[in-house]
């Protein structure tokens, strides 16, 4: 009878400290459900391979038409899940020649407020 109590006993106190551990995650894994709902930053994958698509657009006639040009990018955004920014750095990055003078040149086109 008493080495029945003391297994039990043992039992019991194994019992406690699963059932602590068990409380322990629970409240781990509601700590981190409540960061991940209160992040901002949401995850998306973007494809920029898709800049190669875009033609180089230098604003001279034997270039494609500046709707064109605006279009690929818009396309390209949609496909690759592009942001704005993303878009307007994409369009500076494919200018040459004679537009990409007049892009370095003026100084309102640099303003952090622009937007596509």
């Amino acid at each position: 009878m008493v080495e029945i109590l003391i297994v039990l006993t043992e039992t019991l106190g194994r019992l406690t400290n699963a059932f602590k551990q068990l409380l322990e995650a629970n409240k781990e894994i509601e700590r981190l459900k409540e960061r991940e709902s209160k992040s901002t930053t949401q995850t998306v994958n973007k494809d920029l391979s898709l800049i190669s698509v875009i033609p180089k657009w230098s604003g001279s006639d034997d270039t494609v038409t500046l709707e064109e040009f605006l279009e690929s990018i818009e396309a390209a955004a949609r496909i690759g899940r592009w942001t704005e920014n993303d878009q307007r750095e994409v369009a500076v990055l494919r200018l040459s020649r004679s537009a990409k003078l007049f892009y370095q040149c003026c100084d309102e086109l640099h303003e952090k407020g622009g937007t596509w």
